[in-house]
């Protein structure tokens, strides 16, 4: 059985992974979902300096607190940037990681490089509004955004100093929402790269809402 250790996206926590996570233990799988800092359950933290530096801590921390070995890196969205950045103090704990249309930064990026135009300014940043059509299930949305909490901003500013551990990591699958095109060009990156798998799947962005079923037997594919 497999080690997964997943970082949610920005403006959630560990809840909006909720049903890959419950699949994937009622499999057998030892799986850790810590929500960053600042955020959910965490929002009361929100009266201290946090950056990606401390997300990145969130990460390491969970792994190297409960002697985490061979662990399945999964990353969501901003999740990518987290885990890129965590990968660097894991080095070989890590024997698979998983992209899910997530951002994959090199050294001196941060999600604003991803996002350019967005006008970042204060403590907390708000969640973006969704759309009519971002989810399979109406109700999904609805559900989503009664729970979407504030971004530390710093977490969207600060930029990685980072070597590329994680293209050292022996197996590397990139996961794209075709539902839209948001990380098509990413995915389309690394569709020709040795090392690497890219697998699909028909939803909107947040596949862990959409799509739970699908998306765990791709985990677990990837931790084969």
């Amino acid at each position: 059985m497999a080690t997964f250790v997943i970082v949610h996206g920005a403006w959630t926590g560990s809840w909006s992974w909720v049903r890959v996570i419950d699949r994937l233990r009622a499999r057998g799988h030892k799986v850790h979902a810590p929500t960053l800092s600042g955020l959910a359950e965490r929002s009361h933290l929100n009266q201290l300096p946090i950056t990606l530096s401390t997300h990145i801590d969130d990460i390491v921390n969970e792994v190297l607190w409960n002697d985490l070995e061979d662990i399945v890196l999964v990353a969501h969205s901003y999740g990518g940037i987290v885990a890129t950045g965590a990968v660097e103090q894991l080095g070989k704990k890590v024997c698979s990681i998983v992209y899910l249309d997530a951002f994959v930064p090199e050294d001196g990026q941060g999600f604003t490089d991803f996002a350019p135009g967005w006008e970042l300014s204060g403590q907390l940043t708000e969640s973006p509004p969704s759309s009519p059509g971002d989810y399979l299930d109406e109700a999904d949305r609805a559900w989503v955004e009664s729970k979407a909490s504030a971004q530390p901003t710093a977490t969207l500013t600060e930029r990685l100093k980072v070597t590329g551990a994680y293209k050292a990591v022996p197996r590397k699958t990139y996961i794209v929402a075709t539902g839209w095109d948001g990380f098509q060009g990413i995915a389309d990156g690394f569709r020709n790269q040795p090392g690497w798998v890219v697998r699909e799947v028909k939803c909107g962005h947040d596949v862990p809402v959409d799509k739970p079923e699908e998306l765990s037997e791709l985990l677990e594919e990837a931790a084969r």
